[in-house]
């Protein structure tokens, strides 16, 4: 890979920092050179086999990582917060026969046991030399990650070595990452936004990472308070929780954090425009939204030096090509059309594992299905919703999930909310949302007021459902199946 190329002349530049301990780029080289050497015992070439990464987001996760690659292995990163069924289900489907963990995390709980699966300690590979190392080419696998499985099982997306390098190399370009960059990392090292967007984007260019575990309001808050933090990167749920923090607190040294990085990202699910405009207001700063998924990496991204525009994900990123298709598949040019979008570049998957009638459905051409419904605005693509699950179909519209959100937090008393689809003999769908709300509670009648003053086009039906917290995944992305399930029950 291009990056273990680069990095040779950063040796001696801070690359992370982990567990108050600084390592340098030649430790990362060297760790995970030792660690192929060790995983390749005599082989000359693991040849795609599939290794399990199961471990704490700290240094040895990203030696264990590049070990796994420069090996020739494809790195499988499992979430830590996955249940026994979960990791049944990934163990069987990439036929997993290792998985790297640690003696800090209690793995014998929830990894099931199988006959010829191989469990080993990253604190016992203690291999001194490094041995001949394959050449590996961009077009072999590389990595798998699993998708939320909101409609179905989770599917295992397959990407080369080409696929990464891309994904990382149009967001270094196009973010304008440099080596005096330093990040704080607090996302799970199991999905594409912690991986590539926060991980690895800043070693390419031999920038610093510090590597502090999983979201913690009061940890992040003070690490901001006290590093030189230039780059932040977090999902729409933490800002949620930084923005309750910076209301309730005096902590200017906190609040100047925020205020000196030069660039503050969203993503992984949709940021309403009202906390893009309270971000705003707190930090003086805008919130750049970008588009991506786990089969493409990025895809759309706000202008770094242009319009940081609320509720929309701007542009195509360097390298990608998108376009947008009618129901029927014809291409849509109008703006304020909505239609599917479909994606093209050197960053999209190579195929979903073990599935390949899927993988057909979800390509036409060389060109993606994403799912997800669009439109242009104005310049901008703006992102309506998934049309599995944020497109509601009633009374013959077509309405956005997203955009319902977005009126509901516009009242103040409202603290969260997520709007879904129920089934319904009448309409088709009606529109269901849960709320959480602020100290400050409504009743139903004026919510249903509040809605039908913003979208009189619209029929709101009254099915609303109070909750002191909404279902969340690992990402702290709101799980609108779980949500639907709520209202199914009640």
């Amino acid at each position: 890979m291009k990056i273990f190329k680069q990095i040779e002349s950063y040796k001696k530049r801070i690359a992370i920092v982990s567990n108050n301990e600084q390592f340098t780029y030649g430790y990362l080289i060297e760790r995970s050179n030792l660690i192929a050497s060790f995983l390749l015992n005599n082989k000359e070439d693991l040849m795609e086999e599939k290794i399990g990464l199961l471990l704490n987001p700290d240094i040895n996760y990203i030696c264990t990582l590049w070990g796994i690659w420069k090996a020739g292995g494809v790195a499988v990163p499992l979430s830590l917060s996955a249940k026994k069924d979960e990791l049944k289900h990934y163990i069987s489907d990439c036929n997993i026969k290792l998985i790297i963990s640690s003696n800090t995390y209690k793995y014998q709980k929830v990894i099931p046991k199988s006959n010829g699966l191989n469990i080993i300690e990253i604190e016992k590979i203690n291999i001194k030399e490094k041995r001949h190392l394959p050449s590996i080419k961009s077009e072999r696998k590389a990595m798998i990650l699993y998708t939320s499985g909101t409609t179905s099982k989770p599917k295992g997306v397959v990407t080369t070595h080409m696929n990464v390098e891309s994904q990382i190399t149009t967001l270094v370009e196009a973010w304008e990452w440099n080596q005096e960059d330093h990040i704080p990392l607090f996302l799970p090292l199991h999905h594409i936004h912690g991986i590539i967007n926060s991980l690895s984007c800043p070693l390419f260019i031999g920038a610093k990472v510090t590597m502090m575990g999983p979201f913690d309001t009061e940890k992040v808050c003070s690490q901001v308070a006290s590093n030189d933090f230039t780059v932040f990167t977090a999902v729409p749920t933490i800002y949620f929780s930084l923005i309750e923090k910076l209301e309730s607190s005096n902590n200017k040294k906190l609040l100047e954090g925020f205020k000196k990085m030069r660039l503050m990202m969203s993503g992984s699910a949709a940021l309403a425009p009202e906390i893009h405009k309270k971000w705003k207001e707190l930090t003086g700063k805008e919130l750049l939204e970008r588009y991506g998924m786990t089969e493409v990496g990025m895809a759309l991204s706000n202008k770094i030096n242009g319009e940081k525009r609320p509720g929309s994900v701007g542009v195509t990123l360097p390298g990608v090509e998108v376009k947008i298709e009618d129901d029927n598949g014809n291409v849509i040019v109008n703006e304020g059309e909505a239609g599917q979008l479909l994606i093209k570049g050197p960053q999209v998957f190579l195929e979903y594992l073990n599935q390949p009638d899927k993988t057909k459905e979800s390509f036409k051409g060389n060109w993606f299905l994403s799912g997800d419904i669009v439109m242009l605005e104005r310049g901008y693509y703006k992102i309506l919703g998934r049309d599995s699950v944020d497109i509601i179909k009633s009374g013959g519209y077509k309405i956005s999930a997203l955009e319902i959100e977005d009126v509901l937090l516009k009242n103040t008393k409202i603290r969260e909310c997520a709007v879904v689809g129920i089934k319904d003999d009448k309409w088709g769908e009606i529109v269901a949302s849960g709320i959480v709300f602020k100290e400050e509670s409504l009743n139903i009648d004026e919510i249903t007021e509040w809605c039908s003053n913003y979208l009189s086009d619209y029929k709101i039906p009254r099915k609303i459902k109070i909750l002191d917290d909404l279902p969340k995944n690992s990402m702290g992305k709101v799980t609108k199946p779980a949500l639907k399930q709520l209202f199914i029950n009640k």
